[in-house]
């Protein structure tokens, strides 16, 4: 059988639900995301949720990539303004670290989606297609002078870093945004060359 195209209202709908998830998963963590805490935060009745998803995790699953989505576009959106690729680099940095939510709720929030990724394949995929793309723009930077066994060591570090960073957050509330940011940009200072780091920062940037 053919499935039934949504209509606009329907789609319009769907993302109320998906942003309202992702308010309730930013301040309570996946533990706080129940049918009746969506529903509440988006203004619907809780019956509706079955009517747009398949269940709660279709629904955590949408919630998940739409965070992803609209991190990486905010990245994309800063890249683009760089005029070198050493600002472009800043630029992903500070992406990874959002000042509105960069705090112990969210960080936590992060941890309990990592955990679930170790056993749902699905949040396995996101969070793979994530690494992906943040390994892809930082090598966009990096590859004016990086390049081999440097280039991975380098973006291998810096994926890791943003992960402790956020792990660190969890627990730490001395690990402000300007700190995280800071100490990832000395490792990478501290990788590179003073040649290099010049270079990366008087080249243009490609657009």
């Amino acid at each position: 059988m053919k499935a039934r195209k949504r209509t606009r209202i329907e789609d319009i709908r769907r993302e109320e639900l998906i942003r309202a998830a992702h308010r309730v998963f930013l301040a309570q963590g996946l533990a706080g995301l129940t049918t009746a805490s969506i529903c509440a935060e988006a203004g619907m009745s809780p019956g509706i949720l079955a009517y747009y998803f398949r269940g709660k995790e279709d629904v955590l699953f949408q919630m998940v990539r739409y965070n992803n989505r609209i991190l990486m576009e905010d990245i994309v959106h800063r890249m683009r303004a760089a005029a070198t690729p050493w600002d472009r680099l800043v630029a992903i940095i500070e992406g990874n670290f959002p000042a509105a939510n960069y705090d112990r709720a969210a960080a936590n929030a992060w941890l309990s989606v990592c955990a679930a990724a170790s056993t749902n394949p699905e949040y396995a995929r996101l969070q793979r297609t994530f690494y992906r793309r943040l390994a892809s723009n930082l090598a966009s930077c990096l590859r004016p002078v990086l390049t081999g066994d440097r280039l991975d060591a380098l973006i291998l570090t810096i994926g890791v870093m943003i992960d402790g960073l956020w792990l660190r957050r969890a627990s730490d509330d001395s690990m402000t945004r300007e700190r995280a940011v800071t100490r990832l940009h000395d490792q990478i200072v501290a990788s590179l060359t003073p040649a290099e780091l010049q270079s990366l920062r008087q080249t243009p940037a490609p657009h």
